[in-house]
């Protein structure tokens, strides 16, 4: 998770919202991304996106079975999905996001009765850091 704060500061410093996200399987490194979709002029360049290209590439393979995303705040309903399709076998993510949190906070994609695999996740690992970065960008855009 503390490398996933890394690239949400790289994020930040590129003036887009500090997400970050690594993939990790069999204990290596296999993606990491920060939120683009400013920079990239793209709305799917999200943290997890990014990190789950660049991990399908590594492992050459669109599914990546018992890997473990790591992110610094909750995914949304696109990254959520995109997360079940690749099969992710678990996520840990920083700070809850209350207004479009996909990981319980507002709805729960990845215990979707009718989706045929289900994602592990646990919230709360630097929580306060992540949540910390966040408002201090918000406040610095108001």
């Amino acid at each position: 998770m503390r490398q996933a704060l890394m690239l949400a500061q790289q994020a930040e410093q590129n003036g887009e919202v500090p997400v970050g996200a690594v993939i990790v399987l069999n204990d290596q490194l296999i993606g990491s991304g920060w939120n683009q979709p400013i920079r990239q002029h793209d709305p799917t360049a999200h943290a997890e996106i990014v990190a789950l290209r660049a991990a399908c590439t590594h492992q050459q393979n669109y599914r990546l079975p018992q890997a473990t995303m790591y992110i610094t705040l909750e995914p949304c309903i696109m990254c959520a999905g995109a997360i079940v399709h690749a099969r992710i076998e678990r996520v840990v993510f920083a700070a809850t996001e209350p207004k479009t949190g996909a990981a319980g906070s507002c709805i729960d994609i990845f215990n979707t009765s009718q989706l045929n695999h289900r994602v592990q996740y646990e919230q709360g690992l630097l929580a306060d850091e992540s949540s910390q970065m966040l408002r201090t960008f918000f406040r610095s855009k108001r």
